[in-house]
């Protein structure tokens, strides 16, 4: 079966990069059987709302993933629990509201979990990611073979130290959050794909899909300042994966950066 997974969105750039993107996969009769984005900067960069949701809905999604900006809108807390579809970081403590995993189907009736998990290094001290994933692993047991992971973590060490961990236990670990393709997708020796981060959809003539004059006032002047979304140069990012859907092992994994053009 093939799995597209798509990197973080990043504003309206990164929706008109996705919608361009999969509109021209349509033309070109490239489908996928599972599509799962990371959306929790699809909002002006910062986190979804209502109406976010339902402009992504127009995609079709078969799951949308977040990580730490997920609680951005506070509006969030009303209706987190309708959208099952949605999911934030399961690492967060119990408690709270939303979905961290879901298991769900295709048309053509293959079980696939979706995991969302948070890192901690760089990042807010959540609870263990890893002890999480193996929680969630033994309540999955043998419900399904194909289980993809969105790790949203700040560094590669503590990404590429969760793709072993769950090497031959998941089919997937892809990395999210720090918005730059990494160029070392593989196959672990267990059958698990990995890539330490898929990349971002939104304008690439920025700092993390940021303006840059923004970002650059921030880190000289040491000062806060409110960031805005980046317009120009925007490029789709992703990983495309093959997945044996009997044993749930990975066969294939390849990145796309695609530049979209001005209308």
């Amino acid at each position: 079966m093939k799995i597209l997974f798509i990197g973080d969105l990043m504003g309206n750039p990164g929706i008109t990069a996705v919608g361009k993107a999969l509109a021209d996969f349509r033309d070109k009769n490239i489908s996928y059987d599972f599509i799962c984005a990371n959306v929790e900067n699809s909002e002006d960069g910062y986190g979804v709302k209502k109406d976010t949701i339902s402009t992504l809905n127009r995609f079709n999604f078969d799951c949308m993933t977040s990580g730490n900006h997920i609680w951005d809108r506070p509006e969030i807390y009303k209706f987190i629990n309708e959208e099952p579809r949605l999911l934030r970081p399961a690492n967060f403590p119990s408690g709270n509201p939303g979905f961290g995993w879901q298991i769900f189907e295709t048309d053509l009736k293959v079980k696939v979990a979706v995991i969302n998990l948070q890192g901690r290094i760089y990042m807010q001290d959540i609870d263990c990611p890893f002890q999480t994933a193996d929680h969630i692993l033994e309540q999955i047991g043998d419900e399904c073979k194909v289980i993809l992971v969105d790790f949203h973590a700040d560094a590669s060490s503590e990404k590429q130290a969760m793709g072993w961990y769950l090497n031959g236990r998941v089919s997937a670990v892809v990395g999210t959050h720090t918005h730059v393709q990494t160029a070392e997708e593989r196959i672990l020796p267990g059958g698990t794909g990995f890539i330490t981060d898929v990349g971002m959809c939104g304008g690439y003539d920025s700092v993390i899909g940021m303006e840059t004059e923004g970002a650059i006032f921030r880190l000289v002047k040491a000062r806060p300042n409110r960031l805005t979304v980046a317009q120009n140069n925007i490029k789709f990012a992703a990983v495309e994966l093959e997945i044996n859907p009997e044993t749930g092992k990975c066969e294939s994994i390849k990145r796309m950066l695609i530049d979209i053009p001005k209308d």
